[in-house]
């Protein structure tokens, strides 16, 4: 296909086999990180998310390197956990101004070349915490339910246009954190789970691959669970989604900036 693909916080993670998968389909593929450094076989491009300037200096350079983005993987991310009564304003803010108002500057600085070309793509990043719900993660539940919303009414909007707007929503999936958890945490998490194991993060990614190819040409609006059952009513024995102490069950940290400002 040729494509010119940009994917915010593609560094690593669900993000990076999200480029991988898209690159080896044959497009031309940017990630975004917020130091900006190499990462092997894709080109990279220095991004915040959170800075307007930054975020139209990025899709500058890529327009210049391999012309308007076409297919936009809104991915950067960030969690900040915490208690509601505990929580302090500055974590819920910086974690809805990454993860939900991120995806909306970068949504509003794709959408002119789309326009343009009248076709286009784009797949937020969502995760099961924001249909569901997780204790302790109010903030980053917020962000991610929002990136529903937002991507609903950009398929409405943005529909005559030719352009689709679609939300992944991964479960738990094998990453660097879950790796280290014990043999008893692992078996919580994953009694929680019908299909009875973490997602792959390859396995996001042929989600995405699908939304963004030709089959998917009629799909907008979508809000596709990659999550082995979780968030279709299965309840952990204490009635709420079981959540890996410092991550997000899609795998993101804790109280960095991880990928973030760029990464998700």
């Amino acid at each position: 296909m040729g494509r010119s693909v940009l994917v915010t916080g593609g560094n690593r993670g669900i993000g990076l086999a999200i480029a991988r998968r898209l690159a080896a389909d044959g497009d031309s593929v940017t990630v975004t990180s917020r130091s900006g450094q190499p990462v092997e076989g894709l080109s990279v491009v220095q991004c915040d998310v959170r800075d307007a300037a930054s975020v139209d200096a990025a899709f500058g350079a890529v327009e210049q390197e391999q012309g308007p983005v076409e297919v936009l993987v809104a991915n950067a991310g960030i969690t900040q956990d915490q208690l509601l009564a505990l929580m302090k304003e500055d974590a819920f803010t910086d974690v809805v101004d990454t993860n939900l108002a991120g995806a909306y500057r970068v949504a509003k600085r794709a959408v002119r070349g789309m326009m343009k070309m009248r076709s286009g793509r784009m797949i937020f990043i969502s995760s099961v915490v924001g249909l569901y719900g997780s204790g302790g993660q109010a903030n980053y539940a917020a962000s991610k339910a929002g990136l529903v919303g937002l991507a609903r009414s950009l398929a409405r909007e943005l529909g005559s246009r030719g352009i689709t707007a679609n939300v992944v929503a991964p479960g738990f999936v094998d990453s660097d954190m879950t790796a280290v958890l014990s043999a008893e945490r692992k078996a919580q998490i994953i009694a929680a789970v019908p299909l009875g194991r973490y997602a792959a993060a390859d396995e996001v990614a042929g989600t995405v691959a699908f939304l963004a190819g030709p089959d998917a040409a009629y799909v907008t609006g979508a809000v596709i669970p990659v999550d082995g059952g979780l968030g279709m009513g299965h309840l952990s024995p204490g009635g709420t989604t079981p959540r890996t102490p410092g991550c997000a069950p899609d795998g993101k940290k804790r109280h960095r900036i991880g990928r973030a400002g760029t990464a998700g």
